[in-house]
């Protein structure tokens, strides 16, 4: 049994916000045993020991598989109906853009097929939110419950899949909730990685029912096929509470085993067995060992990514089709999980906004965040790149490689920091002279038995083999630059009311204040005073999290004024001398 899998550790928490006993001393950890740590984190989403004792049902167990097929059946249903059905997927940050990547990509196959497109997205801020943190609608069920009405205008038949990871986002709990009160037109699954009795209890705003009340509902109304809960255990993150890593991981996977059982038995007559569903989890499995094969690699580019971080230098991913929207989406990611300037890890796709088929169209108008496209790279960064700054391609050899060529030619004539993750296949692959134009070129040769079934398949491997490397190279860097207080995330940007409670948790666990004395120590450093002023105390959450999206270290500043006793001032100073947050706590400890 796993050390999380004890009902005495961290008792009080749910798994994905439990610390990983794995990953403990990650901020002391060199690159290589980054990599092995991740590696180890990650395995656990495959986990197939059983214990009579414990509490969590795994990924390939019975009751979970059994979950898929059913929901598989479902979509078969959809399938067949094109006209009057909708398949909806919906979530909130990483949970939204995995709904994005999915939808959208199930729909070009379904158009390379001939058939009428049948899936829709929705993600907690609309479209901006694919780029950058829109964390305040995350708090809203009522408006996830009007966009899900107005996404399914005129439709027979939906089935809704709505992603929450910690069973906690109110927009997700407020589209479930309308689901409910419809199911005479919608089957709703939930989708995440706690137990029910785990899920979120607090009161929502303006709302009747909290989320643990609804997932409850759904887990009865299971029985009878009505409604579905689909939440494996699969361990706490690599860095707590972070689940863009293993909870954005292990619904990409999932949600694709389920939504291709059903395809296959409608296009290919394959029935939904069980058998099939767990064939494609360990189809899984066996990418997630074909891309930790390559550590050492991996480990070189983590380090790289994070000495340009350490010199103040910028990690570009410049990436073709799907892999540059992996890209897009790892480097969005980086801003609210670890405080970092949006110019710091950014992500470029060949085409732009023609490329991505999101329903608000080209977003470049918006401001600079929002110019993706390899000539926006050209254009604005490439005239000042220096070898300070890392730039990783990301390609296949199924890319227009004389494209690549051209624009790595021009790169290096800028910055030899040059380097490039590269998927291969058997008999297939990409020539020497292309992988020469790189200082690193991670190469991934991938076997054809694992294209057997479509070249759909294959990308969604391609993509799913990215992910878990550039989660390692941004995660990694970010380390490297001191952003993780062992491990947690503890520059993170208190954007919304779930980050505001991690907030004052980790307080708590790192100084063995009271909740008080956190919550007054972070609020002392959101809204930069000594002294609380009483309508700052009587202000609700929404308020501090709004004032808070404006400032910077708000929870290392708060972290070091408990552990010291040391004013507003005086934590700044530290911090300001020592950038590495474990070390500007050391610092103040020596000086207090």
């Amino acid at each position: 049994m796993q050390h999380w899998e004890h009902s005495s550790y961290e008792p009080s928490l749910p798994i994905t916000e439990k610390s990983n006993p794995i990953t403990r001393d990650i901020d002391r950890a060199n690159p290589d045993e980054i990599v092995q740590m991740l590696k180890n984190c990650d395995a656990e989403i495959f986990d197939r020991t059983a214990y009579l004792d414990s509490m969590y049902q795994k990924l390939n167990s019975c009751s979970m598989v059994q979950t898929m097929v059913e929901i598989s059946k479902k979509v078969e249903i959809i399938l067949k109906d094109p006209e009057n059905s909708l398949i909806v997927l919906s979530g909130c940050g990483t949970s939204g853009r995995v709904a994005f990547l999915l939808a959208t990509s199930l729909n070009r196959w379904l158009v390379a097929l001939h058939q009428k497109q049948i899936y829709s997205y929705i993600i907690a801020g609309g479209d901006k939110a694919l780029l950058t943190s829109q964390e305040a609608p995350e708090d809203n069920p009522s408006l996830g419950a009007l966009m899900l009405d107005k996404a399914s205008t005129g439709k027979k038949h939906v089935l809704f899949i709505g992603i929450s990871c910690g069973l906690s986002a109110p927009f997700v709990a407020g589209q479930l909730h309308f689901c409910l009160n419809n199911l005479d037109v919608f089957t709703p699954v939930l989708v995440g990685f706690n137990p029910v009795h785990m899920a979120r209890s607090e009161p929502m705003q303006d709302f009747p029912f909290n989320f643990k009340e609804i997932a409850e509902k759904m887990s009865e109304m299971q029985k009878h096929q009505k409604a579905f809960v689909l939440n494996p255990a699969v361990g706490p993150e690599v860095i707590t509470g972070s689940s863009r890593m293993k909870g954005g991981t292990a619904t990409k996977l999932m949600l694709e085993t389920v939504l291709l059982a059903g395809h296959e038995a409608v296009y290919s007559n394959e029935a939904v067995t069980a058998d099939n569903v767990l064939a494609s989890v360990r189809m899984n499995e066996k990418v997630y060992e074909t891309t930790y094969s390559q550590i050492d690699k991996l480990a070189a580019l983590l380090q790289k990514a994070g000495v340009s971080l350490q010199e103040k230098g910028h990690v570009y991913y410049l990436g073709w089709q799907t892999l540059g929207i992996i890209g897009i989406i790892d480097a969005s990611e980086c801003i609210p999980t670890y405080g970092a300037a949006f110019e710091d890890i950014r992500g470029f796709i060949s085409k732009g906004f023609s490329e991505m088929n999101n329903k608000e169209g080209d977003l470049s108008c918006v401001g600079p965040r929002f110019a993706i496209a390899h000539t926006d790279f050209v254009n604005a960064i490439l005239p000042s790149l220096t070898d300070k700054d890392m730039v990783i391609f990301l390609f296949s050899v199924e890319d227009d490689l004389n494209e690549v060529s051209e624009l790595a030619k021009r790169v290096g004539q800028n910055s030899s920091n040059l380097h490039a993750l590269i998927h291969d296949l058997e008999g297939h692959c990409v020539p020497k002279s292309v992988i020469g134009m790189f200082m690193t070129a991670l190469n991934i040769t991938w076997p054809s038995s694992l294209n057997k079934h479509s070249s759909i398949l294959m990308k969604q491997h391609w993509e799913l083999s990215t992910k878990w490397c550039l989660n390692a190279i941004s995660t990694g860097a970010h380390i490297l630059k001191g952003k993780v207080y062992r491990n947690y995330m503890i520059d993170l940007r208190v954007t919304n009311s779930k980050l505001f409670r991690r907030a004052i948790h980790i307080l708590q666990r790192f100084t063995n204040s009271t909740q008080t004395q956190c919550e007054t120590a972070l609020l002392r450093s959101i809204y930069d005073v000594e002294e609380l002023t009483d309508e700052i105390s009587s202000a609700d959450v929404t308020q501090h999290t709004l004032m808070a999206n404006q400032k910077d270290r708000v929870v290392p500043t708060a972290l070091v004024m408990l552990q010291s006793g040391c004013t507003l001032a005086e934590a700044k100073f530290h911090l300001d001398a020592h950038p590495v947050i474990r070390n500007a706590v050391a610092a103040h400890l020596r000086f207090s």
